[in-house]
């Protein structure tokens, strides 16, 4: 786990966390929220003349930078967990913008998250790995990644606003810790060929058409409900199947053994502090409704 990877981590998660909070606003500035998608184009037209939403789309690219910078100097396994860190930058940016200091509930949400990642991730000691994965990997990988995201998005329509919101924040996940996936063998392909190789890989043209579909799914998502619904969701599940691909594909090396009740307890944490801290003030209104970003 270099410093490096780390850094470039953080800095990934605070373009993300603001990102989120400036495209949310886009959004409800536009409609009233809802899972059903009607008049797409003309939704998504006048969601594209509001500056708020467009510097969101800014942040989020050069987030992606960070992270794709970030899957190149490290392990998988390391860079998605350390980006759960995004629901607290979030708390941040939200008490400066709104000007409103957290609650007591709300710092203890804080540092439980942060002692729950710090704890998790110094015990499993994620390290190893190779640089890209073989064809064969991908390919069963791949299917069943994409079928469950069009599974959980097909089931999200029928659900009220909270629960939709959940299951396509789950398939935003989805979608985002594959586009990592990709975007990590492709890079890992330039010591070999340089930027040639990476023009002509599959991995690389992959990642764009995973990547941009995840963000239109984003966008669903943030449509869909309540951020304390989505965020959890895709925060936690993108951590979590990172962890999985990095082991499955790449075949990075997780710590276990003696180490896994206290991992467990750590984990426990970490999840305990990601929901109570998506429930926070700054996130939604004090009736428990969505504060309209």
């Amino acid at each position: 786990m270099t410093v490096l990877t780390v850094v470039l981590a953080l800095l990934a998660a605070l373009g993300n966390a603001a990102a989120s909070v400036l495209q949310r606003r886009g959004t409800t500035q536009v409609d009233g929220g809802g899972a059903a998608v009607t008049r797409w184009w003309s939704w998504a037209t006048r969601l594209l003349r509001r500056r708020v939403w467009l510097w969101g789309a800014g942040l989020l690219a050069v987030s992606g930078l960070c992270q794709a910078a970030a899957l190149a100097a490290g392990p998988l396994a390391v860079v998605q967990p350390v980006m759960t860190t995004e629901l607290l930058f979030t708390m941040v940016i939200g008490s400066a913008v709104f000007r409103r200091r957290p609650d007591v509930r709300t710092w203890w949400a804080f540092v439980a998250m942060a002692a729950g990642l710090g704890a998790f991730m110094a015990l499993l000691s994620p390290a190893g790995g190779g640089s890209t994965v073989p064809g064969s990997r991908w390919l069963w990988s791949g299917v069943l990644l994409a079928v469950l995201t069009v599974v959980l998005t097909v089931a999200a329509w029928r659900l009220p606003p909270a629960p939709a919101a959940a299951v396509l924040g789950t398939a935003t996940a989805i979608g985002f810790a594959g586009t990592a996936a990709l975007v990590k063998d492709a890079l890992g392909r330039l010591p070999d060929g340089g930027l040639g190789a990476l023009a002509t890989t599959w991995q690389a043209y992959a990642a764009v058409v995973v990547g941009l579909g995840s963000f239109l799914l984003l966008q669903l998502t943030l449509r869909a409900g309540p951020l304390v619904a989505s965020q959890p969701a895709m925060t936690l599940g993108d951590a979590f199947l990172s962890m999985l691909l990095g082991r499955v594909l790449f075949g990075e090396e997780l710590t276990l053994g003696v180490r896994l009740l206290p991992e467990l307890l750590a984990l426990a944490l970490l999840i305990a502090g990601t929901v109570q801290l998506a429930r926070s003030p700054l996130l939604t209104s004090t009736d428990g409704k969505e504060r309209p970003w």
